[in-house]
């Protein structure tokens, strides 16, 4: 890598690594040090190809996917990750602060395996299409939408709290579909 390649790689990464350190650490499942860790082999990767390659950061993003996907390919055990229960809120019956909304929402996602955390940070924080999330991850679109699904509802079964904190007054949102029996 000539002087000018150095140049352009280092303005690159002071740039984009905050962004793409926040989609590590989400694929990461909040594990501030594993989001580094994958961020930083990602960026060696585009460092040694850094003369060939068109789009960096498309070409880091999906690095980083590519990686994620490998670690809950693993065949070896892997290390649970311990977290806290959050905390409870100080104002009740007001709403909560993003920052709760944050603190809760992590550790749901932490609590996901690592393949449905992926799913949902591809799907819902990077708003990418089922298809392209089917073809970073190596399945098909099907795959995608069942893990999807299966996904959010294990994400609100582990955070309830999320659909509270989500409403200005607090209250549950209702039910989009009745599936109850009519009588006709």
């Amino acid at each position: 890598m000539d002087a000018e390649e150095q140049d352009s790689f280092r303005e690159f990464v002071a740039s984009r690594s905050p962004a793409l350190l926040k989609t590590a650490v989400l694929l990461s499942g909040g594990d501030r040090h594993a989001g580094e860790d994958l961020l930083q082999n990602a960026l060696v990767k585009a460092a040694a190809r850094w003369r060939r390659i068109d789009e960096p950061e498309a070409y880091v993003r999906r690095v980083l996917y590519r990686q994620q996907v490998s670690r809950w390919r693993l065949k070896w055990p892997r290390r649970e990750l311990a977290v806290a229960d959050p905390p409870e809120s100080a104002a009740s019956g007001d709403g909560a602060s993003a920052a709760e909304l944050r603190i809760v929402l992590r550790g749901a996602l932490a609590k996901l395996t690592t393949r449905q955390r992926t799913v949902l940070v591809l799907r819902y924080f990077e708003d990418l299409p089922e298809a392209d999330v089917a073809r970073l991850l190596g399945c098909s679109v099907g795959t995608v939408r069942s893990t999807t699904h299966r996904s959010l509802a294990r994400l609100r079964s582990l955070a309830p709290d999320l659909e509270r904190l989500d409403r200005p007054d607090g209250e549950p949102r209702p039910a989009s579909r009745d599936f109850s029996p009519m009588e006709v």
